[in-house]
């Protein structure tokens, strides 16, 4: 009974003790709480003043901000007026009254007919591209002589009241018309106008006309009250980059060049394989801008004054061929309304087109050879070659070149058969030369050749005789090398495997470059230069050994290896015609050798001839009188120099 109220007095006491302690954690925990709640809310009321003043630094430094960016604009705006209007200040200075033409025009005017499309641009009131209808480049794109961006054009004046020189390409010209097309005799015009004064009565005005059926459309220069606007001294400038047309652009750049002809009827230009700057000193009647096929030209129908400069370079852009420039003097009297008369051509350097513009010679920028070459091609070659072209090249151009060559042979057989004839008699003098030379083997070279000499002087025989026809034949062979790169009817007019007689045929295409040669290999040329070396072979065995120059055989073959370099990269056309006139040549000689002369007959004729006195004919004495005095030369020689082994 005492343990169990003991008992009970002991848990009595424990639970008052776990009371008291459960209510002291309590209160501890709430005190404790709301210290922490206090600390916190101190905290987030801190927190919150700093954010406050954190927003407001940020709307404070966003007000300065925008402050400072108004008074920036402002700033900027001010000086962006004071710039404009420094600008503005600057172009009236220097356009004076022109300064209308800074109001932009947009908008081409297109004049064509059934030849060239031409677009004229408000823009410095020019032509500013032109497309030749009829024709396309070698990778049949429309052929267009120039554009915008590789050409310029206009008039370098400047006005009485100013002092700087300007150019109107950069100004507006305000057009007269609209876009037209005109065929057969139609005509028509188009007008640009640069205007110098509010009312419009003072202005500067580009007149374009064009016919129908015409390469040359008309481009006149109207200056309208300007006598008291611009000074009396003006060029004309113009500048173009001719662009890439054909297969080869090496080709069209060792062609390409600017030419100019003279008001007294003399032709010149810069040369192709030189880049110059030329001061010209007279008056020039046209220039041209002249590529291998086409050319762009500028003609006055008056003059242009003394002082002209023109200049060719090579373009660095692989798209073009060269850069081509002109100034050309205008004369202004200072006239209330004056006219500047020009044309423009803009064509193919195709010589009867060129020629039918008569008194102007511009067919006289085609190269076809100096000197009697140039007359060959003119007045015998070209019309030949036009004939046959008007007959048969609608079938085929090589036809038309085989039909050529075969004329051009059968005019010049009687040449061909009289070296012929000397080869023969040469042929069958060659026993007593064999004996000569067994005779003088070991000899006196002066006392062989004095031997050969007499031999061909008793038997009648010229040895002349077959080199002279040869030399005849020269011209003719000089006179085509330049008429088959400069036929512009070989263009892009294939035969066989060439598809472009005009340029290089190329049956392989080389993975390397052989200097000089080339990267391709062209057939015509291999099959040219192999028909040259059976050629000379054959004329080596009709002609008598000659052992005193016994490399001379050998120098022979070094032509055809030179021809094959040269042609390989050079018209197929031409390459072609000599293979043909090879061929026809083996044909000549196998008919006069089966049916025209018989070498039984001219060793009889010869041993006759050997019975008569002999006849000294003017060149043989000279002949043998140059002979006799290099033979005392020669022996003069070796005098001095058995002397001189005898000293020593």
């Amino acid at each position: 009974m005492n343990m169990d109220r003991r008992t009970l007095i002991g848990f009595l006491i424990i639970g008052i003790m776990v009371t008291v302690w459960s209510y002291y954690s309590t209160t501890q925990t709430e005190k404790e709480a709301q210290i922490a709640k206090h600390k916190a809310d101190s905290i987030a009321e801190i927190e919150k003043v700093e954010k406050a003043k954190k927003e407001w630094a940020a709307r404070a430094k966003a007000d300065s901000m925008r402050k400072a960016d108004t008074l920036v604009k402002a700033d900027t705006t001010k000086g962006k007026l004071n710039t404009d209007s420094i600008r503005t200040e600057e172009r009236k200075k220097k356009y004076g009254p022109f300064i209308s033409g800074m109001m932009p025009i947009v908008g081409d005017i297109v004049m064509e007919n059934e030849h060239i499309k031409a677009h004229i641009n408000p823009r410095g009131g020019r032509i500013t591209s032109v497309e030749l209808k009829e024709y396309k480049t070698y990778t049949q794109q429309p052929l267009v002589l120039f554009n915008a961006d590789s050409s310029a054009m206009g008039l370098q004046l400047s006005t009485i009241a100013g002092a700087q020189n300007f150019s109107t390409d950069s100004l507006y010209f305000e057009p007269e018309g609209k876009s037209f097309s005109v065929t057969g005799k139609d005509t028509n015009t188009v007008k640009f106008r640069l205007y110098a004064s509010p009312d419009k009565k003072k202005y500067i005005e580009y007149a374009y006309g064009l016919r129908g059926n015409s390469f040359m459309p008309g481009f006149t220069v109207n200056l309208v009250n300007m006598q008291d606007v611009i000074k009396d001294q003006m060029n004309l400038t113009w500048k173009m980059t001719t662009p890439k047309q054909e297969k080869n652009i090496e080709n069209e750049k060792q062609v390409a060049t600017t030419y100019f002809y003279f008001d007294n009827g003399e032709v010149d230009y810069i040369s192709e394989a030189t880049e110059e700057q030329k001061p010209i000193t007279g008056n020039l009647k046209w220039v041209s801008f002249k590529q291998q096929f086409f050319s762009s030209i500028l003609v006055a129908h008056d003059k242009f004054q003394n002082g002209s400069t023109v200049g060719s370079f090579l373009s660095t852009d692989p798209r073009y061929v060269k850069r081509m420039n002109a100034a050309l003097p205008l004369t202004f009297n200072r006239g209330a309304n004056e006219s500047i008369r020009l044309s423009f051509y803009f064509g193919p350097n195709k010589y009867e087109i060129l020629k039918s513009y008569e008194g102007l010679h511009l067919d006289e920028q085609i190269n076809l050879g100096w000197w009697i070459f140039g007359w060959l091609n003119k007045y015998a070659i070209i019309p030949v070659f036009n004939t046959l072209n008007g007959w048969f090249g609608a079938v085929s151009m090589g036809l038309v070149i085989l039909l050529l060559t075969f004329i051009v042979k059968l005019v010049l057989f009687p040449i061909a058969y009289k070296s012929f004839l000397s080869s023969a008699k040469m042929r069958v003098l060659k026993p007593e030369m064999d004996e000569i030379n067994a005779k003088h083997k070991d000899g006196d070279p002066m006392e062989k050749q004095r031997a050969t000499m007499a031999l061909y002087k008793k038997a009648g025989v010229n040895p002349m005789a077959g080199c002279i026809p040869l030399l005849l034949q020269i011209p003719i062979l000089f006179a085509l090398i330049r008429f088959f790169p400069a036929s512009f009817e070989l263009r892009q007019q294939g035969f066989l495997w060439a598809e472009d007689l005009s340029t290089y045929d190329s049956v392989l295409n080389l993975p390397f470059s052989i200097p000089a040669y080339g990267d391709h290999v062209s057939l015509f040329a291999l099959l040219m230069t192999i028909s040259t070396v059976i050629y000379t072979w054959l004329n080596q065995q009709m002609m008598p050994q000659n052992n005193q120059f016994p490399a001379m055989k050998y120098l022979l073959y070094i032509m055809p290896v030179f021809m094959l370099v040269f042609l390989n990269k050079f018209s197929s056309g031409l390459s072609y015609y000599y293979l043909l006139s090879n061929l026809i040549t083996f044909l000549q000689m196998w008919i006069m050798r089966k049916f025209m002369i018989d070498d039984v007959k001219l060793r009889k004729q010869i041993e006759e001839n050997k019975k008569k006195p002999a006849k000294k004919s003017g060149f043989m004495d000279r002949l043998e009188k140059a002979q006799k005095a290099r033979m005392e030369q020669m022996r003069e020689q070796q005098d001095k120099l058995k002397n001189n082994k005898k000293k020593k």
